[in-house]
């Protein structure tokens, strides 16, 4: 059974990595449940201060995922309606375009939002959708970053009891 958990925990904390890109998997989550296979064998001590920080790191990149891109529209100087059309075209995205639809649906939302705030600025439009671009782009490298550094836990981990297991 442990060699079981073990092969099915690190195929999820693959799976993780992955999840980093596609939006119907949660990336970190999903490397989170590859550790806690890990810990759920006979051999690996149960740490449940380790298992419960990283689940905490994998639900907060989890909940910003959804936040950044809006944040990326503000900060490059779009208005409410351009954070609106980003939210929104991340919804509409996924929901009709699947993974392509979470790089496209914030950027034209965002990019919509402005020019239905202000019809005749379009350059501030555009840089109100780069600015949600750039905001996909941060937290598709968060989410990637944590999935690889809990591949990286799990092989530490492994490595450390790798003789118990076979």
């Amino acid at each position: 059974m442990d060699i079981f958990l073990l092969i099915l925990g690190f195929l999820l904390t693959l799976l993780g990595i992955i999840g980093s890109f596609l939006p119907v998997l949660p990336g970190p989550v999903t490397g989170w449940a590859g550790l806690l296979l890990l810990h759920l064998t006979t051999i690996v001590p149960k740490d449940w201060t380790f298992l419960g920080i990283t689940l905490a790191v994998s639900i907060f990149i989890w909940g910003i995922d959804y936040i950044i891109p809006a944040w990326g529209t503000k900060k490059f100087g779009g208005s409410k309606a351009g954070v609106r059309g980003s939210v929104l075209g991340l919804i509409i995205g996924i929901l009709f375009l699947g993974p392509l639809g979470l790089i496209i649906g914030p950027f034209l939302g965002a990019f919509v939002g402005e020019l239905i705030n202000d019809h005749k600025n379009t350059r501030k439009a555009l840089k109100a959708a780069v600015g949600s671009f750039i905001g996909f782009l941060l937290s598709t490298g968060l989410k990637l970053g944590v999935s690889i550094f809990f591949v990286g836990l799990f092989l530490d981990l492994f490595w450390k009891y790798k003789d118990s297991f076979f």
